[in-house]
């Protein structure tokens, strides 16, 4: 019975100290909150499946280029509301109206604003932390 009280004790450690590294690493500070129109762009997005041609942060899926970065790269909302709607290549022809296409325009920008994807300026601290360099969060609320 000793034995087994000793297993115990090395099992709820492990446990305590799992719970608590988690909690340490996947919690931060810096929380991203949209604004209602990013929301609705966020919505468009899911609804017509963009995920899984495009990527956010490198999620998703290769067919199309990752849009993460998009908003700033290309800097002509017009241009990107063109996209919406026209598409390139094997990109479907969506109808959006104005307003759709100005909520995901805003999606963007917020997503944008968010970080650099790929970041490679991240500097991987020897404890296993990383430094990332993050964009400016001044957009519309």
């Amino acid at each position: 019975m000793h034995s087994s009280l000793k297993y115990l004790v090395i099992l709820l450690s492990l446990i305590t100290a799992f719970t608590i590294y988690n909690t340490l690493v996947y919690t931060s500070d810096n929380t991203v909150t949209l604004s209602a129109k990013a929301i609705k762009g966020e919505h468009l997005w899911l609804q017509n499946n963009c995920n899984a041609c495009h990527q956010l942060y490198g999620l998703g899926g290769y067919l199309g280029p990752d849009l993460t970065n998009e908003y700033s790269r290309v800097s002509n909302e017009n241009y990107l509301k063109a996209m919406f709607n026209s598409g390139v290549k094997t990109m479907p022809q969506f109808h959006f109206n104005s307003k759709e296409k100005e909520a995901l325009i805003q999606f963007l920008k917020e997503i944008d604003q968010t970080g650099y994807y790929p970041n490679s300026t991240a500097k991987i601290q020897p404890n296993g932390w990383v430094t990332l360099k993050y964009k400016n969060l001044d957009y519309e609320k």
